[in-house]
């Protein structure tokens, strides 16, 4: 009797899960597009999870740098990803901290919490780094190297202190600019907590470029929010590679919108664009 049910109604979901693929998706990850999204506001919540999978697989990233994520969340995130809509990625964290409050867990083994990248391809060479001095809280950068567009890039995804807290986030653009500058290839996705033109963003800029072309760290350039308080506080920055388009994307799943650049990795910006596969828009 319950298997006549099952052929009948269909395998049993949690309320909340789409049964179907959402018009929009894409059916495979987009080999040159990568995303960044700060994930948690709320956290730990199952159907927030579904509904951010369902984001997720609209645009279908190669890369995804998330922050403020739950391991646990990030698991289910994923499963969601391979099992609703096919898309399969790897995961690499960057745990900074363990937080029962925010990401469950018991006592002795609280949740953790900090940053994550999912790939389509294989990572390499994980780094996790916490900054000297994350201001309010527990704050760093994690690095992996992986495929993006064909070409092997680093990878880097960070969360910097808290928006009162200039000085803290300008002493870890410092660490982090350290770090990124020796690669000749190189895209670092996070959330800055700061706009374009913050002081504490020079160093960054000297090295790289945004995902979008018209956004410079200037008041008079127009460079489109990011978030539910209409700032531009994510960035998709880019060292040695091409951007050929961006988007941002409102979410009702995070506080934080989703930002995606799509790239070129076979030249760099000084040397022009070139198109050689099958690219997002």
């Amino acid at each position: 009797m319950a298997l006549a049910c099952m052929l009948l109604i269909g395998p049993s979901a949690p309320s909340g899960f789409p049964r179907h693929l959402p018009a929009d998706a894409v059916r495979d990850v987009v080999p040159n597009r990568v995303m960044t999204w700060n994930l948690c506001n709320p956290c730990g919540s199952g159907e927030q999870n579904v509904g951010r999978a369902a984001d997720i697989a609209r645009f279908a990233p190669q890369v995804i740098g998330m922050q403020e994520a739950c391991v646990r969340d990030v698991e289910m995130i994923r499963d969601h990803l391979e099992n609703l809509y096919g898309l399969v990625y790897d995961v690499e964290y960057g745990t900074v901290l363990r937080n029962r409050g925010r990401c469950g867990g018991w006592p002795w083994s609280p949740g953790g919490f900090g940053q994550a990248i999912l790939s389509a391809a294989p990572m390499t060479d994980r780094v996790n780094v916490e900054y000297p001095d994350g201001g309010s809280e527990d704050r760093g950068y994690m690095a992996v190297t992986t495929t993006v567009d064909g070409q092997r890039v680093r990878v880097f995804n960070t969360h910097l202190a808290q928006r009162s807290q200039e000085a803290v986030r300008a002493r870890q653009v410092d660490v982090l600019a350290k770090a990124v500058a020796p690669h000749d290839r190189a895209i670092v996705l996070g959330d800055f907590n700061a706009v374009p033109y913050s002081p504490e963003l020079t160093d960054m800029w000297e090295l790289a470029t945004d995902a979008a072309r018209e956004c410079r760290p200037s008041p008079a350039d127009t460079c489109e929010p990011t978030t539910d308080w209409h700032l531009k506080f994510d960035y998709v920055f880019l060292r040695g590679v091409t951007a050929r388009g961006h988007r941002v994307h409102p979410s009702s799943y995070s506080d934080h919108h989703l930002l995606y650049g799509d790239v070129d990795t076979s030249r760099s910006e000084r040397a022009g664009t070139g198109a050689t596969a099958r690219r997002g828009a």
